[in-house]
């Protein structure tokens, strides 16, 4: 590198980084489709369908909460979430729902607990079923 003489403004070097050959890439690197949002939970981008939006709302003693709004079209700033009880943790332990949503005070996340909680037993409850019946079906193709 040349010397830098006084008087004379320095320019700046451009350094060019090479892209990996878009078909090597895997199928995490392609881009997502449809809207993408960040997780407060783990903090990973994913596609806005497979995320829980919650908004700030208020309890029956004027504290604000944060509140599933599944259908994402409560008014008012939203924050995302995966619907699993693992990223709804860090997101508490974090403190992210009060960052995300601008809130001042700490606000109750209860009731997007127990959504996540429900919904996971819902899902837990229709994978059984279909395992257990599955197994219970018989081969009626032959006669005997």
């Amino acid at each position: 590198m040349a010397p830098v003489r006084k008087g004379r403004a320095c320019r700046a070097r451009i350094v060019t980084v090479a892209r990996p050959d878009s078909s090597r890439t895997s199928p995490d690197d392609r881009p997502l489709e449809g809207p993408v949002r960040t997780c407060v939970g783990c903090r990973t981008r994913a596609a806005k369908r497979e995320l829980l939006r919650v908004t700030a709302g208020s309890d029956a003693h004027g504290r604000s909460v944060v509140v599933p709004d599944p259908d994402g079209t409560a008014p008012g700033r939203g924050a995302h979430l995966h619907p699993t009880t693992g990223c709804y943790d860090l997101a508490v332990r974090r403190k992210a729902f009060g960052r995300a949503l601008r809130l001042t005070d700490g606000p109750g996340s209860a009731p997007v607990g127990e959504w996540v909680a429900a919904r996971e037993h819902d899902d837990r409850s229709r994978s059984t079923s279909r395992s257990t019946s599955g197994s219970n079906d018989q081969d009626w193709s032959s006669s005997s």
